[in-house]
């Protein structure tokens, strides 16, 4: 835990050239989660009555916690054992072989039959199963 507590008040960055896009990604994912949670707090704290009691709080309260977010966001993706693992993340990212765009498509395609194929399975399985309980087995 104290090593944690000293990683959040570091300023330098861990391995800076290595895995720079996944940890700016990352944080980018981590810092718009935060502000949405933070959004919506505001906005629950604007239709409170907490706004007149306590001057303002709907704006500095989510403004300081934003902060405070961004900046755990900012030293988690630079905390030695996560920015390894997302060091690693993009090193195997880098060796996927992805499919050409006639591949792509049709997969997708076989995928998309194979739904409708499975809904029309589950829809008849429905239908016998609702005429066994209301006609062969009628419940009260």
């Amino acid at each position: 835990m104290a090593g944690l507590l000293q990683e959040l008040v570091q300023v330098g960055l861990y391995k800076r050239s290595q895995g720079r896009i996944t940890r700016q990604v990352t944080f980018a994912a981590l810092a718009v989660g935060v502000a949405i949670g933070l959004f919506r707090l505001h906005v629950m704290l604007s239709a409170s009555g907490w706004v007149n009691a306590y001057g303002g709080i709907q704006y500095w309260l989510p403004a300081v916690l934003l902060i405070a977010g961004v900046w755990i966001a900012y030293r988690l993706v630079n905390y030695p054992s996560f920015a390894d693992f997302l060091i690693a993340v993009e090193a195997e990212m880098a060796k996927v072989s992805w499919p050409s765009r006639s591949e792509l498509t049709r997969a997708s395609l076989v995928v998309l039959v194979m739904l409708i194929v499975l809904a029309f399975v589950l829809w008849g399985f429905d239908l016998l199963w609702r005429a066994v309980f209301t006609y062969i087995i009628p419940i009260f």
